[in-house]
C-alpha cells in the first residue's frame, strides 16, 4: 500500500483491504504465538480458511532448510 502512495497512484480497493487483511490476519498470528488454529479461532474464521487465505496473501513461511530437516549428526557411541 505504501508504494502505491509513493508512486503517485492511488490504491484500489482491493489492494486496501488485502493490505488490511494481511494486518489482521499478521497480528491474530503474532498473539497466538505462531498458532494458526488459536489466530484462526480469534479472527473467527476456520484453519482451513485462514490458511488459504495465508496462502493467497503470501503469508505461508516455507521453514528453513536447517529446520525442515531432522539432525542427522550421529551420536557417539560409548563402548565399554
Amino acid at each position: 500500500m505504501d508504494q502505491a502512495y509513493s508512486s503517485g497512484l492511488r490504491p484500489t480497493l482491493k489492494i486496501m483491504l488485502e493490505a488490511y487483511e494481511r494486518r489482521l490476519i499478521a497480528d491474530a498470528l503474532s498473539a497466538a504465538g505462531g498458532s494458526q488454529r488459536r489466530a484462526a479461532r480469534a479472527l473467527g474464521v476456520l484453519p482451513t480458511t485462514l490458511h488459504e487465505k495465508m496462502k493467497r496473501l503470501g503469508l505461508l513461511h516455507r521453514p528453513s532448510p536447517a529446520r525442515a530437516t531432522p539432525d542427522t549428526r550421529e551420536s557417539p557411541v560409548l563402548v565399554a
